[in-house]
C-alpha cells in the first residue's frame, strides 16, 4: 500500500507551520473525491493521511488551507504509481510565495 505524508515549513519564520489544514483527494472521472483530512502537527508534519488502494495513473491532490497568507489555499496535484511505497510532498510556504518538491 502506498502512503502519503507532507511537511509544511514557514520559510519567513524559519520554523514548521503548525495547524495547517490538509485535505487529500483523488481525481475520479474529472471530479475530486475527498479521501481524508488532517492538520500539521507541532513539527509541521502530517503523517496520518489515508490512502486507498491505488491503480497506476492515479491523480491525487493535497490541498492546504493556508489562512491569512496571500495564497489562502495551495493545491498540489501529482500522479502516483502504486509500485512506489511512499510519497512525501513538502510545502515551503511564506506570505507571498510557496514551493513544493518530492521528498524522500
Amino acid at each position: 500500500m502506498t502512503s502519503i505524508s507532507t511537511h509544511v515549513l514557514d520559510t519567513s519564520l524559519g520554523k514548521p507551520a503548525q495547524g495547517v489544514p490538509v485535505e487529500l483527494a483523488q481525481q475520479v472521472g474529472g471530479e475530486w473525491k475527498a479521501l481524508g483530512a488532517s492538520a500539521t502537527d507541532a513539527d509541521g508534519r502530517c503523517k496520518d493521511l489515508p490512502v486507498p488502494d491505488l491503480a497506476s495513473g492515479t491523480v491525487l491532490r493535497l490541498r492546504f488551507t493556508t489562512g491569512g497568507a496571500f495564497f489562502p489555499e495551495v493545491s498540489i496535484v501529482f500522479d502516483v504509481d502504486p509500485a512506489q511505497a511512499h510519497y512525501h510532498v513538502p510545502l515551503l510556504l511564506n506570505p507571498f510565495g510557496y514551493s513544493v518538491y518530492r521528498g524522500s
